[in-house]
């Protein structure tokens, strides 16, 4: 018993010992990044561009689409989803590849305005603690708001309001469902799901979000997407 009583000490020992210096080295990148540069003032450069666009100023297809497909329990968990993490983490060694990461779309900002696209765990780690900030100053809609204005499109697009013109040639709030769930993908892969480099593989990413939008009930089962007159 006494030997069984040593033994768990030492795990929880080393345990907390793990656990300090993960903290410490997510810490560190954050306050690194933010010795660069405040995060407000990266916030700022975004919210300030000329065609930023609010929320109340996208399409609601558009809104449900990016929900949908990046992070569906958006509005109802903190900066981290620690439900996404844990069904990545099952998905992941199940599949024997690396197929899911279980970030917010909170995280996701702290990757794009501080963080590098590099994928180390060092980013991650310091995206959770800017995560956790970006939640403490600004609300859900804002963050979504900022994720959107800041994502990349492929083809040169920054932000909806770039890829909607550039696109389709028209305002966020006007897309329809085909314009919405096509521009909802892009972001996952740019390079890899523009629809004027890879038109195939970018309907195979947009099915995958219209699944989605269904699957969490933003449109119905027998939803289609719009026909496209041939000019």
């Amino acid at each position: 018993m006494k030997l069984f009583r040593k033994i768990f000490l030492i795990l929880l020992i080393l345990l907390v010992v793990a656990f300090s210096i993960i903290f410490f080295i997510g810490f560190s990148a954050y306050s690194n990044a933010l010795k660069e540069k405040p995060l407000l003032d990266r916030v700022k450069e975004v919210t300030s561009k000329e065609h930023f666009i609010k929320f109340d100023d996208m399409s609601e297809l558009y809104r449900n689409a990016v929900i949908a497909v990046e992070d569906h329990r958006y509005y109802d968990h903190g900066p981290v989803d620690y439900i996404a993490i844990a069904r990545a983490i099952f998905t992941n060694i199940k599949n024997g590849e690396l197929q899911e990461g279980g970030s917010t779309i909170t995280q996701q900002v702290a990757k794009n305005i501080v963080f590098s696209q590099d994928q180390s765990w060092v980013r991650k780690l310091g995206e959770i603690f800017a995560s956790f900030d970006l939640e403490k100053n600004y609300s859900k809609n804002e963050i979504f708001e900022i994720y959107v204005n800041s994502a990349y499109f492929g083809d040169g697009y920054y932000g909806i309001y770039d890829a909607s013109q550039g696109y389709y040639g028209k305002n966020p709030k006007d897309l329809d469902l085909n314009e919405a769930s096509m521009l909802a993908g892009v972001p996952n892969a740019p390079s890899v799901y523009s629809p004027n480099i890879n038109p195939d593989l970018a309907k195979k990413r947009q099915a995958h979000v219209i699944k989605k939008m269904k699957e969490y009930g933003y449109i119905s089962e027998n939803a289609i997407l719009p026909i496209k007159e041939e000019s």
